[in-house]
């Protein structure tokens, strides 16, 4: 009985969506998140009749075909750019971007990578890094007697060193943009790296026309709902409870027919 196949495969779809909802809710309070969000598509079907074809008796056209449906699968797990909210948070080193843009970092072993987590440091030869001490790209680096350090919506970087009166520019910062923000492949550790579905990085100058700016002093919260999400776990959860059913109703008259052919 394919029921029993084809409902499974709805509580295999269902947990998946499950399993991302659940990440996203554990995310709720992480720096840059953006939510997933579970896509799903019907499988093949199989062919009981074909329509447009001629009726084995005459001429005629069958008008509609009989096609059954064998279930569904995971087309995509979506992570969905939408800008959070702004954090304030009065530490210069946090910066918080508005609008369309990837923060620029080099990772291990030199390997260009992305965020939207602002949420930056000194490391002991003053250049500016993550928390997890990946540097920033462009490079920056505050003298170790800075005093005060500005950065401008456009991203230039200025530092008052000592007892100066006047600031001291020390770079400017850059943004990557990409055709599909939706194909970055996530790495963990708000981290996320170009791929061919991405396509390469776009580079410009924050506050340009396409690009983010940045704030001083703010860092974006996780664009999840909370209400969202909610919805979406008991929409899962009655999903899977159906389809759970289902197969137990085709069990039951699978067991029916068993015991009339005894």
């Amino acid at each position: 009985m394919k029921a029993l196949a084809i409902a499974a495969t709805g509580m295999n779809a269902q947990q998946l969506n499950l399993e991302v909802i659940a990440n996203n809710v554990a995310n709720i309070n992480t720096t840059g998140f953006k939510r997933a969000r579970a896509e799903f598509a019907d499988l093949l079907y199989q062919v009981e009749r074909t329509q447009g074809v001629p009726n084995s008796a005459n001429d005629a056209i069958i008008p509609e075909g009989a096609h059954i449906g064998l279930g569904v699968k995971t087309a995509a797990v979506r992570n969905l750019h939408i800008q959070g909210s702004l954090v304030s948070t009065s530490n210069k080193l946090d910066l918080a971007l508005v609008g369309r843009g990837w923060f620029q970092i080099e990772g291990a072993g030199g390997e260009a990578m992305y965020t939207r987590a602002g949420a930056f440091n000194t490391n002991a030869n003053g250049e500016l890094v993550t928390i997890d001490g990946y540097k920033v790209v462009p490079a920056i680096t505050f003298p170790q007697d800075t005093s005060e350090i500005v950065i401008g919506r456009s991203g230039q970087v200025f530092a008052r060193i000592g007892n100066d009166t006047a600031l001291q520019n020390l770079g400017q910062l850059t943004l990557a943009n990409f055709v599909n923000e939706a194909g970055l492949e996530a790495q963990g550790d708000n981290l996320f790296r170009e791929t061919p579905a991405s396509g390469p990085a776009i580079i410009g100058v924050p506050d340009d026309p396409g690009y983010a700016n940045i704030q001083q002093g703010y860092l974006e919260a996780s664009n999840v709902d909370p209400v969202k999400e909610i919805t979406d776990l008991i929409s899962a959860q009655r999903a899977y409870e159906m389809n759970s059913k289902i197969i137990q109703a085709a069990d039951e008259m699978a067991s029916v027919v068993s015991k009339n052919l005894r």
